[in-house]
């Protein structure tokens, strides 16, 4: 379950909440939220440690994470593993598009900042995503 406040509690010191912010921390990520019309401007932080399959799945109860991700990392260090087999590393500064079915690690001992644009569980339709991971071709 979230926990989704204001931004007047700064539950963490190394990185405070953004005023005007909702906040939702579940599974050790903590995100601030901004809506933008129909969309959704984040910021996502990931502790040092992080995996989605460790820390989300059993919150989630999906094998995978199926949303798609799309923004820029402004910090840290990233792993994306798709079930294919393909790795991607994300090292900030780095725009990233991650489609949906994939598990995510932070690497070494930094906080990884996803800056992320959504549209929750529309992203992949109205962004015209892939449904998957594909290999370029």
């Amino acid at each position: 379950m979230s926990n989704e406040q204001p931004t007047t509690n700064n539950n963490s010191k190394m990185i405070p909440p953004i005023g005007g912010a909702v906040r939702r921390e579940v599974g050790g990520v903590s995100e601030d939220i901004f809506s933008a019309g129909d969309a959704h401007i984040k910021r996502v932080v990931y502790p040092s440690g992080y995996k989605w399959s460790t820390n989300l799945k059993p919150i989630v109860g999906t094998d995978l994470c199926m949303h798609a991700h799309v923004g820029f990392l402004a910090e840290g260090h990233m792993r994306i593993e798709y079930p294919d087999g393909c790795c991607i590393d994300l090292v900030a500064p780095q725009a990233v598009i991650i489609h949906p079915g994939h598990d995510a690690t932070v690497i070494g001992d930094e906080t990884a900042v996803l800056i992320q644009f959504d549209f929750d569980k529309e992203t992949v339709s109205r962004l015209n995503l892939p449904l998957e991971h594909e290999h370029a071709k």
